[in-house]
């Protein structure tokens, strides 16, 4: 029986168009490149969402919880727009919740606001004991429309 060999390719490697650009949206590079990671990272047709806060414009944490939820998913969706996608781009979602038990009733308003139609995408919620002074956080994995 002749043998055969198998060749794994990794087409990141194989496709010179496919290496990782980082996605900054408008007016929020600075806080990135001080804090040293990058909003997005676009690899091929997926773009990968780093943990989105609901952050004002000077990194300090919107204190009311809804508000804070929606401005998440405001930070969220001009992410998505820098990198080409939008809300509807969404394959799988990640967040993280300081105090599940007495959030997630506030959380699944606002997501069932931003995700009215099914499908819906993939999501997981952790549970976790520090954001570094905020409350919600969502990070996702988006395909690039193309």
């Amino acid at each position: 029986m002749p043998r055969t060999t198998l060749r794994l390719i990794d087409p990141l490697l194989e496709n010179p168009m496919s290496k990782r650009n980082a996605v900054f949206p408008a007016g929020r590079q600075d806080l990135y490149t001080s804090q040293t990671y990058s909003a997005a990272i676009q690899s091929g047709d997926l773009l990968f969402v780093s943990g989105q806060v609901g952050s004002r414009s000077d990194g300090t944490p919107e204190p009311d919880f809804e508000a804070q939820v929606r401005l998440a998913f405001a930070n969220l969706e001009a992410t998505l727009k820098a990198g080409g996608c939008g809300l509807d781009d969404i394959v799988d979602v990640t967040t993280f919740h300081t105090d599940p038990q007495n959030q997630f009733g506030t959380v699944m308003t606002v997501k069932s606001e931003v995700f009215p139609e099914k499908p819906y995408p993939n999501w997981t919620a952790v549970g976790v004991n520090w954001l570094a002074g905020f409350d919600f956080e969502i990070k996702v994995i988006a395909r690039i429309p193309g």
